[in-house]
């Protein structure tokens, strides 16, 4: 729970821009395509965050790189807010967010795994562990929206006051995480003993990555991870609150808040499918992802803001599914010294989709937001019957299936 607090400052800061896209629209008179680049500029930061941030942590620890990177975060949240005052701290403030939080979610994943692993807790298992760095991160992205949004709608100075929250709970997580050890030795990095803290995944501190598992089963899935959210809260309210005068931000918060509540909601079921066959998960995550822009659809042709955030619950559990399955795999596939490593990628991967909102407002020059979201939503049925054939084969490597029991204790 020390460390897990980072996570949350980590998807809080992610989102509450998201929720407050409208608002600088409408308060700071900036335009769509200004908008919607500083909500990607998010992502152009995120991801030598995490490739810098990954290895960092495996050779100099996780400690001192997840609490930086949170400082950083914190100082990111500043001077977004000083941008209320002069638009131009916008960007050195999102690009800082990106930065901060990839550091953060890579040093910071395989530090809230190694923690929820023996000896650290005794009871701990590897499935669960691995799954955790997500519940902690998908906890501040329902929160963060939801929390900048109503306050944006309600209190003065809304794009200042909308982020005091987020430099409250950072402050106070850097604080209760100064305290936890550090789980990544120096012995380990140098070669000479076992990481502490790994559990039955512990093996020599410096094995292979197994690289083919992480392409064949990690990377297709990846991107979907956080396409499915980010038009869920960042392309869906936009197309659908033409109606909704006086209340677009609110709306966006709940969109913000409703799709990765969603994708907690659905973690008890996650686990019971990743138990029943390793690719269950990410057959549902994906199955799900394409009945939500199948939804979408109708909703952006018809301008149907019910019918949007029913699309965006259904998007949430997609993520939760995809999350956990992503988390889980690239967890088994790296060894206990390239932990940070190996989860920096599979998030570098996942935040790729977050470039989506942006890839959809380029192309809805010439095609429509409806057929869009419909090509989208054949892409990820042809994705999940990709899943769903591999899952089904009974002929798989025996290698690929070491934790397809991740939730139950090894002899």
């Amino acid at each position: 729970m020390r460390t897990g607090w980072m996570m949350t400052a980590s998807g809080w800061s992610a989102n509450q821009f998201s929720a407050l896209l409208g608002a600088y629209r409408s308060e700071l008179g900036l335009s769509e395509s200004a908008v919607t680049g500083l909500f990607a500029l998010y992502v152009v930061g995120l991801i030598p965050g995490l490739l810098i941030g990954g290895p960092l942590a495996d050779r100099r620890g996780r400690r001192p790189v997840a609490l930086t990177a949170l400082a950083v975060n914190l100082l990111s949240t500043c001077l977004l807010m000083a941008g209320s005052a002069a638009t131009a701290w916008l960007l050195p403030g999102r690009f800082l967010t990106g930065i901060s939080a990839g550091a953060l979610l890579a040093a910071g994943s395989a530090w809230v795994k190694e923690l929820s692993c023996p000896p650290y807790a005794p009871e701990g298992v590897p499935g669960a562990a691995a799954r955790r760095p997500g519940l902690f991160v998908s906890a501040g992205f329902a929160s963060g929206g939801l929390v900048a949004a109503l306050i944006a709608q309600w209190l003065p100075y809304p794009m200042a006051t909308a982020y005091v929250p987020h430099v409250v709970l950072a402050a106070l997580a850097w604080a209760i995480a100064y305290r936890a050890p550090e789980t990544r030795r120096p012995a380990a990095r140098d070669g000479r003993a076992a990481a502490a803290g790994h559990g039955a995944d512990a093996a020599a501190p410096d094995g292979a990555v197994d690289w083919s598992r992480f392409r064949r089963a990690v990377l297709p899935l990846a991107p979907w991870v956080f396409a499915a959210p980010a038009i869920g809260f960042a392309t869906l309210p936009g197309l659908v609150d033409d109606g909704l005068t006086g209340w677009r931000t609110v709306y966006a918060g709940i969109a913000t808040a409703v799709v990765p509540g969603c994708g907690l909601l659905v973690q008890p079921l996650a686990r019971r499918l990743a138990v029943r066959n390793r690719f269950a998960t990410a057959s549902a995550g994906l199955g799900a992802i394409t009945v939500g822009l199948a939804l979408a659809v109708p909703a952006a042709a018809a301008a149907q803001p019910a019918l949007a955030l029913v699309a965006a619950a259904v998007l949430g559990a997609g993520y939760g599914f995809a999350l956990s399955f992503g988390l889980t795999e690239a967890a088994a596939a790296a060894p206990p010294a390239r932990l940070a490593m190996v989860t920096s990628l599979f998030w570098t991967a996942a935040y790729l989709g977050m470039l989506v909102p942006y890839a959809l407002a380029l192309l809805s020059r010439w095609w429509s937001m409806p057929v869009l979201l419909a090509a989208g939503a054949v892409l990820a049925a042809v994705t999940c019957g990709v899943f769903a054939a591999v899952g089904g084969r009974r002929n798989a490597p025996a290698a690929l299936h070491r934790t397809a029991e991740p939730d139950r204790p090894r002899a």
